[in-house]
């Protein structure tokens, strides 16, 4: 069965299973069996598609490389691509599957970054004095159903509250995924709503942090309601308000390529078992942004010596225009690999005023 750990890693990962002890050392074999080049062709096409390296794959090259492109089969396509890419034996048949599944996987972001922002305005829309509603539930008639759970989850982090974000699935219907903060379970907030209401809500299932559901197109605006009442009932103030943890600040000398390294060889990190975040004042330059979300700019911290380049995925709305001359980042300290050539980079989890 030791052939098969390669396959588990990827299922853990992709599906954010808790990494306790026993996960963390099934995920570290089958990441040694990819790297080592014994493993699954089509987990290696996959992660050759995303650009990133068999021969040093870590878990966030799971998650972030071959897990979405897995997933993009069955929510744009047949997830029978998917399946056929890992149950390849040829490395070339592997290769051309994981072609097609990329191919889709960059249809999907476009759809998704489209939906993304037409989401951003409607909940812009409903914002009074800085503050969102206690829970969201969004809709609208173009959206496409295999990627409304992505779009609950950006929104949701976004503006930390429950999200529900609905598409249309048939005449009539209405098929909804939601997202949550910590401290509500969504299954239950889901089931409260429908012991409240019966009939409502036609058929629900999920668990603590996300659920889908299916509704009758005219119920929208009931459940919208209902479900901000019901979200209103168990989260206090303090829920509403992001927390943010961080694993302190770095010293200059420790933005280095050596640092990046030891933190990746500390892992398997994921869920359960984060990967630290530091959180320093940087002063910024060279900003740039990236395929219209992302932001690049090179920053060092205030008489320090080492400049880095930090890179902030689905944040460039998020900054002041001008961009101030200091900024404090949440990030990690990861290693980029850029034809050949390793060195050390900063993964902006948060942006705030320095």
């Amino acid at each position: 069965m030791a052939g098969l750990l390669d396959l588990v890693a990827l299922g853990t990962v992709a599906d954010v299973v808790p990494f306790d002890r026993n996960n963390r050392i099934l995920v570290e074999h089958g990441l040694r069996r990819i790297r080592s080049g014994r493993g699954n062709p089509g987990i290696r096409a996959l992660l050759e598609a995303g650009s990133r390296d068999p021969a040093s794959a870590v878990a966030s090259d799971l998650a972030f490389a071959a897990g979405p492109r897995l997933n993009a089969a069955g929510r744009l396509d047949d997830m029978g691509l998917g399946i056929r890419c890992l149950l390849s034996d040829s490395d070339q048949q592997a290769r051309d599957l994981a072609a097609i599944l990329d191919e889709l996987n960059r249809e999907r972001r476009v759809i998704e970054s489209e939906m993304q922002q037409q989401a951003l305005d409607a909940v812009a829309d409903i914002v009074i004095e800085g503050q969102a509603p206690v829970a969201l539930s969004l809709f609208d008639e173009t959206w496409h159903q295999g990627v409304v759970g992505l779009v609950a989850g950006r929104i949701k982090e976004r503006y930390h509250r429950p999200v529900v974000a609905f598409a249309r699935e048939s005449e009539g219907r209405i098929k909804g995924s939601a997202r949550s903060i910590p401290g509500l379970h969504i299954r239950d907030v889901l089931a409260e709503v429908d012991s409240t209401h019966p009939g409502l809500i036609e058929r629900f299932g999920g668990h603590a942090m996300a659920a889908g559901l299916t509704l009758e197109r005219g119920a929208l605006a009931a459940f919208g309601d209902a479900f901000v009442a019901v979200a209103a009932r168990h989260l206090s103030a303090s829920d509403l308000e992001q927390e943010i943890l961080s694993d302190g600040c770095l010293e200059d000398c420790e933005f280095s390529l050596e640092t990046a390294e030891l933190l990746r060889s500390a892992g398997p990190w994921g869920q359960g078992f984060p990967e630290p975040l530091f959180d320093n004042v940087f002063e910024v330059s060279s900003p740039r942004v990236l395929k219209e979300f992302h932001l690049k700019m090179r920053v060092q911290l205030p008489g320090g010596n080492h400049a880095i380049d930090a890179l902030a995925f689905n944040q460039a709305d998020q900054v002041p225009d001008p961009l101030p001359d200091r900024l404090r980042l949440v990030y990690r300290l990861d290693v980029n690999e850029f034809r050949g050539r390793r060195s050390p980079q900063l993964v902006v989890e948060h942006i705030a005023a320095g």
